[in-house]
């Protein structure tokens, strides 16, 4: 399916025309061709290019060497905007190109440096070459010139470096830089190499003559070091604009030359990683210039028929394979196959290869490795010795598989669970089953797949209602049923997939129709034409299915629901997604054909109404549509009733057998009126539906973005310039900042940039008015205050003596207000007014002000949810400047804000609520998302083991304190569950949308010990009285007993917590108002969970990686300046909700993404 295709994944439709097979490969298999409108094979071979450079024939980064003399352009990697460079530190020499490797001779005397391309990154070896180049003050610290654009690279603590963009997705990343010297070639060529047959030495020589006994060519020291080499490991230094090393002293002294000093970056989806027991480790391994991959098990002395057969000094070795969840969002795994090639082995005796899965790999893995959380498959095998077997024994792939009658090999559950995002990602692990047996070591490639069959799970149906001309009826209130005049009614519903298996589904709709008894009970209503459509073949995603039900009574009150069903096994099994019923509720209705039919409905100029095939948008926001309603033929009607498809209740009855009806839609976009007629007997009849579409209200007057890297703001809401009005800044006290409220382009890395101001001199102003004062207006912006102690002036327009006629300001009492003046006189007549909320420091907050001269009112805004409104002080003429920043008060300028200011606009006209509200959303115009910026971002990866504080690399320069005994490990936060937890100040406007994301790992040991019922938080807030207001949670329901591998391979029991995530309030009185995860928690490892808040449509979402649970809740907030708790909460007058396990990431944004691409993207996943 060559839509489907990705650098990694490929997807194939399965013969029995049902079901899907998804190959994800632990390395790119194509990637974007260089017009990047097709694909081309990977292919890291170096070339000259035009410009001078050097760079791979086909990566899956873009991606240059130096090609000679300018070492400020040594290496440069870019993957979706997104640019890490490094510089030389001195002219370089033409390279010497071979193969995947540039080689640039005498850098410094004596010193050679080799960079080395793949498909997803570079290397670069410093080749010293004796003690005399060693001892040059030049090699005292190898430093080269660092350089980004859209990313911010920080240390790990491991040593290692990352570069992560705007929304904190790590892009580039290095392990900690390694040293070794040539020691080990030296043993090696001392050991006399001899290859082997099982059965006789005569048989030996053969295509295998050139490997050594670890099934290895003989390799150039500069790949890496061999057995018996001197190894130190480097921690990098990074700062602003450099990148440092120091090399090990000891080492150097000790040496045996060459030596190498080899600092590694790359790029990819997924992790993979070699580990050894001797301390050395292979980030992003390679296969090695013969191709041939790299070992796993023991390296030692193999005995056998009387010889000995040397491979190493008796080390083990082990490879990790990691696989993102991406590609299995929305999937129902019903196989799963992980395959690897093998291309030797110790002998043609077969040895038995574990697959077990870990705990999560990274650059800072190392020896032994992660945690063995449970045995996956394994294999007994022997491949790769070619004719030196017999029979043959070539490279083969080999097939981890369940084996339906081992109980304990579950990679197809696994993978299943994986998909269902019950932890965040896939580590799997090749190993010898026996470390102590030399006859173990065997060679893999890197080229492992994880091949999965699936189909695509289902979804609550959408459209689900009665057929009605065009549309649909659906009434979820029984008292007030919809009245259908046919007896055998037409049912509709539209088929959904989850997101991510739109294109993988075979579906039908599944029907239950009910009808209510005289006692009030429900019963099953028999279905005369059966209860699934179709009734052979299929359909695919999003598309609207009928049945006509059999005839049905007269005045019973029926209730409908439908399902979606994927299909799979050749038809003869499905899944079932949720109802109607269990979400957005049953629809009610009843047959009675003596009842008024549907009424006409007709529009006035200027709207229409919507056709199939065409939809002209017309009007606006606040402009009157003017609808007609009369009688079906035959039928006289008394009464009328119409909502649009945004009420929830139906309008007053208007009288009339005719009737006209004013509509004022206060948003763009489509709309559906229902409308009703009531008959002399009182009786309210059938519905009859009308789509019509509402054009966009007029723009902005004057937009300012901040965009510009410096001077005037311009006004990006007019194309004239003798419209535009420019906003020039002050000399001094203002900048453009980093943290702007659209945060990262995710096409292009670019970071949104907002007006800085520093509270004593900053401010913007334009030439002249920009508003008639006399007449409607809205203003608004978004704002981050940092001083809470003093009023200050946002928005406003100057008068020429004394007062401005209107203020948008944060008053020192704590709260946004507003302030309308009658005069622009000493002593005006004023009104103003406070929110209720108190405003948190260091946060982004929405205010819109909204005039209406015709109502004489005032209105503000905040987040497009809170407000108050009051009458406003009359209306006058103002001349002077529109100000940001600062205000004309008094006869002069005051109250300057110290904090951001970011998309201020302006209208001339008073917005609509709705308007009003879609500002506040700040939709991105191209995909409709919201705008996120991240606001919070911690990693205990980047502070040092036992740090008691994590720094905040959002920018935002926020710091999670550790408490309790909590301890930082080098890569999470290790809580208790009795005491420990972390805490910081506020990091989003609790009253606005946000999206808050973790990675945590349950002790679901501890969890089950505090028995069923426990309720652990994992971060979340309380509002301004205490009580919880937002948060993520884990609900023990119960326990299981479930067996584990250790790391010894033993297999041990244990009782763990069975349980749920939730996503939004724990009560005060133990209760829940919330989201929850579809599936039970069991399973142990790191899991990634986020939360959605979408203010303005007061809803709260829970994903499990990338995979939206059910669907998102009814959900408000309340204001509150309270710290963010992380692994505790506070409920019921007291803290408690302990979290025992491990957290090692929290992110949080400004903003509610919007589905689960956006969530994707954020995530980096």
């Amino acid at each position: 399916m060559p839509t489907l295709r990705t650098e990694y994944a490929t997807t194939y439709a399965n013969p029995d025309g049902i079901s899907f097979t998804l190959q994800d490969s632990a390395v790119p298999v194509r990637v974007k061709a260089d017009d990047n409108d097709g694909w081309a094979a990977p292919d890291a071979t170096l070339e000259a290019r035009a410009d001078g450079s050097v760079g791979p024939r086909a990566a899956a980064v873009d991606m240059s060497f130096s090609g000679a003399e300018d070492g400020s352009d040594l290496v440069s990697v870019t993957r979706d905007g997104r640019t890490l460079s490094l510089g030389w530190p001195g002219e370089l020499p033409e390279p010497t190109l071979d193969g995947e490797s540039a080689l640039y001779s005498e850098v410094l005397p004596g010193v050679d440096l080799r960079l080395t391309a793949s498909v997803e990154g570079f290397r670069e070896v410093l080749i010293v070459k004796s003690a005399q180049a060693a001892a040059s003050d030049e090699l005292a610290e190898v430093s080269f010139a660092l350089d980004t654009t859209g990313l911010d690279v920080q240390e790990t603590a491991d040593g290692g470096m990352r570069a992560v963009d705007g929304d904190g997705v790590s892009v580039f990343r290095s392990p900690p830089a390694q040293m070794w010297d040539s020691a080990g070639e030296a043993e090696q060529s001392a050991v006399s190499t001899q290859l082997m047959n099982a059965e006789t030495e005569d048989t030996a020589e053969s295509e295998d003559t050139a490997a050594s006994e670890d099934g290895s060519s003989a390799t150039d020291g500069a790949d890496g070091p061999t057995d018996g080499s001197a190894l130190a490991l480097l921690p990098l230094d990074v700062t602003d604009d450099k990148l440092s090393l120091t090399p090990d002293a000891d080492l150097i002294e000790n040496a045996t030359y060459p030596l190498y000093i080899d600092p590694t970056v790359t790029w990819s989806e997924a992790e993979r990683t070699l580990l050894r027991s001797d301390g050395y480790a292979d980030y992003a391994w390679g296969n090695g210039d013969d191709d041939e991959g790299k070992g796993m098990g023991y390296c030692g002395t193999y005995t056998t028929g009387g010889y000995a057969y040397y491979c190493g000094s008796g080390y083990k070795q082990r490879l990790y394979f990691e696989f993102s969840p991406a590609s299995l969002k929305g999937k129902h795994i019903l196989d799963a196959t992980f395959r690897a090639t093998e291309t030797w082995s110790m002998s043609c005796t077969a040895s038995w290869v574990d697959l077990t899965r870990t705990n999560g790999i990274s650059s800072s893995s190392d020896w032994p490795g992660p945690t063995h959380l449970d045995l996956m498959v394994d294999r007994y095998v022997s491949a790769g010795r070619g004719s030196a077997c017999d029979p043959s024994q070539p490279n083969a792939a080999i097939e981890f598989n369940d084996n339906s009658e081992e109980t304990n090999e579950n990679l197809t559950a696994t993978v299943k669970s994986f998909a269902a995002g019950n932890f965040s990602r896939l580590p799997l692990m090749l190993r010898a089953h026996d470390e102590t047996d030399p006859n173990s070591w065997k060679r893999f490639k890197n080229d492992a797949v994880l091949s999965v069959k699936y189909v695509g799970l289902p979804a609550t149906p959408t459209g689900v209602g009665i057929v009605t001309g065009e549309g649909t009826v659906c009434e979820r209130d029984e008292d007030d049923p919809a009245i259908v005049s046919d007896p055998t009614p037409s049912l509709a519903a539209t088929a959904q997939t989850k997101s991510g298996g739109e294109n993988d589904a075979s579906l039908r709709m599944a029907y239950d129709l009910n009808h209510k008894n005289s006692s009030g009970t429900w019963t099953n209503t028999t279905e005369g034409n059966g209860d699934e459509r179709p009734t052979s073949g299929y359909v695919g995603d999003n598309t609207k299915v009928t049945l006509a039900w059999s005839t049905l009574s007269e005045d019973v009150l029926y209730r409908y629901r439908a399902w979606t069903r994927s299909y799979y096994n050749d038809g003869d099994n499905w899944l079932s997604g949720p109802s109607n019923a269990a979400t957005t509720g049953w629809c009610y209705f009843q047959v009675d054909p003596t009842r008024p039919l549907k009424p006409t409905i007709s529009i006035a100029s200027p709207y229409s109404e919507c056709t199939t095939n065409a939809c002209a948008a017309a009007g606006g926001p606040g402009i009157t549509a003017s609808f007609s309603f009369g009688p079906a033929t035959g039928d006289t009607n008394v009464a009328y009733q119409y909502k649009l498809s945004t009420d929830t209740a139906w309008s007053s009855a208007i009288s009339g057998n005719t009737v006209t009806a004013p509509v004022t839609p206060d948003a763009e976009g489509t709309y559906r009126l229902f409308a009703r007629a009531k008959d002399s007997l009182g009786r309210w009849g059938a519905q009859n539906v009308f789509d019509f579409k509402v054009s966009d209200g007029e723009g902005p007057q004057s937009e300012w973005q901040f965009d510009e890297a410096s001077g005037a703001a311009v006004d990006s809401g007019t194309t004239v310039d003798a419209d535009a009005d420019t906003l020039t800044l002050s000399s001094s006290g203002t900048s453009r900042d980093g943290r702007g409220r659209r945060g990262t382009d995710a096409d292009t890395g670019v970071e949104d940039t907002s007006l800085l101001l520093d509270g004593s001199s900053g401010y913007g102003a334009t030439d002249g008015a920009v508003l008639d004062t006399t007449k409607s207006y809205t203003v608004s912006a978004w704002v981050r205050l940092e001083d809470l102690s003093r009023t200050q002036m946002v928005l406003s327009q100057s008068g020429s003596a004394y007062y401005s006629p209107f203020y948008v300001f944060y008053s020192s009492n704590g709260y946004w207000s507003m302030m309308t003046t009658s005069a622009d006189t000493a002593s005006p007549t004023t009104s103003s007014i406070s929110m209720a909320a108190p405003v948190a420091a260091n946060t982004w907050t929405h205010v819109a002000f909204v005039y209406n001269a015709t109502a004489k009112t005032m209105r503000l805004i905040v987040n497009g949810k809170w407000y108050v409104e009051k009458a406003a002080a009359t209306a006058w003429a103002s001349t002077g400047a529109f100000q940001v920043g600062r205000a004309f008060y008094a006869g002069g300028n005051y109250f300057r804000v110290d904090g951001s200011v970011d998309e201020v606009r302006t209208w001339q006209r008073a917005l609509t609520w709705n308007e009003s509200v879609r500002e506040a959303r700040l939709l991105n115009p191209t995909t409709g998302d919201q705008y996120a910026e991240l606001t919070a971002y911690w990693d205990p990866a980047t502070a040092s083991s036992g740090a008691t504080s994590l720094s905040d690399s959002s920018g935002y320069g926020r710091t999670l304190t550790v408490s309790g005994g909590a301890t930082t490990d080098g890569e999470a936060i290790v809580l208790d569950g009795a005491d420990d937890a972390a805490s910081s100040d506020s990091t989003v406007d609790d009253t606005g949308s946000f999206t808050v994301t973790t990675v945590v790992d349950p002790d679901l040991e501890t969890l089950a010990a505090k028995g069923t019922g426990y309720v652990a938080q994992v971060v979340g807030k309380r509002d301004k009285d205490g009580t919880s207001n937002w948060g993520i949670f884990f609900e023990v329901t119960g326990t299981s007993t479930v067996a584990v591998e250790t790391s010894d391979g033993d297999i041990v029991e244990k009782t763990v917590a069975a349980g749920f995530w939730h996503f939004g309030r724990y009560n005060d009185d133990g209760t829940f108002t919330s989201q929850v995860s579809e599936e039970a928690t069991i399973d142990s490892g790191e899991v990634r969970i986020t939360g959605v808040f979408n203010q303005q449509d007061r809803t709260a979402a829970l994903y499990l990686n990338d995979n939206l649970q059910y669907t998102a809740v009814s959900y408000t907030t309340d204001s509150g300046k309270e710290t963010l708790a992380v692994g505790n909460g506070y409920t019921a007058g007291a803290w408690g909700h302990w979290l025992p396990g491990a957290m090692s990431e929290l992110r949080l944004w400004t903003g509610a993404a919007s589905d689960t691409d956006q969530i994707t993207s954020m995530l980096g996943e």
